[in-house]
């Protein structure tokens, strides 16, 4: 498998974006409090998914594609639980 220039500045963008979304997403974190730890679990796999998946894309490598994928989609199930979980609590808390 031969890494080509454009290749390799791809997979480079791929990671500088992820990694300064995570920076992002940290610093909301910040200030918002009620976040739960689903939530934070599951969008770090989201974005470590996402990588591995560009990642397979980029080095043209279908089993890698593949992991990173599923890898994604569950993370945005237990996110999606992280957020399901914070909805309950916030109308009990409110009522």
């Amino acid at each position: 498998m031969k890494l080509t220039n454009m290749k390799s500045t791809g997979l480079l963008t791929a990671v500088f974006l992820t990694f300064c979304s995570f920076g992002a997403y940290a610093e909301e974190s910040k200030i918002k409090t009620n976040v739960n730890e689903d939530q934070v679990k599951g969008r770090v796999e989201e974005g470590k998914g996402k990588v591995k998946e560009i990642t397979g894309k980029v080095l043209d490598d279908k089993g890698m594609e593949i992991e990173g994928n599923v890898q994604k989609n569950l993370g945005k199930a237990q996110a999606g639980y992280g957020d399901l979980k914070k909805d309950i609590k916030d109308n009990k808390d409110n009522k």
